[in-house]
């Protein structure tokens, strides 16, 4: 699989390409979709996105002997929340179709 990244600009020329919607009304849109999503997980609700997949705010629990890998430093980390997603039926039924490039196939 390539690194190539798309960004949210490049979701918004996507979108604009493939409606008849103004551009600023598809970034506006898009804006709205993704703060929607982040105040959503904030107040700890679960977005499920039929056919595509489910976002959610999982507690990683703390450790009292934690490392930073950069300086080797030791430190604890306290239990936080982070972004998780998971894909649904649907999104993994069109990923498993990518064929796999021999090079990275082990």
């Amino acid at each position: 699989m390539s690194a190539d990244k798309i960004t949210k600009n490049d979701l918004v020329e996507a979108v604009y390409q493939s409606t008849n919607c103004e551009r600023r009304i598809v970034q506006s849109v898009i804006e709205s979709f993704l703060s929607n999503v982040k105040v959503s997980l904030e107040k700890g609700k679960t977005i499920e996105l039929r056919g595509f997949g489910t976002f959610e705010a999982r507690l990683r629990k703390g450790r009292l002997k934690a490392r930073n890998p950069k300086t080797g430093e030791q430190l604890s980390v306290l239990p936080h929340y982070v972004a998780a997603f998971r894909a649904g039926q649907e999104l993994k039924k069109a990923l498993s179709a990518i064929p796999v490039e021999s090079e990275n196939a082990e």
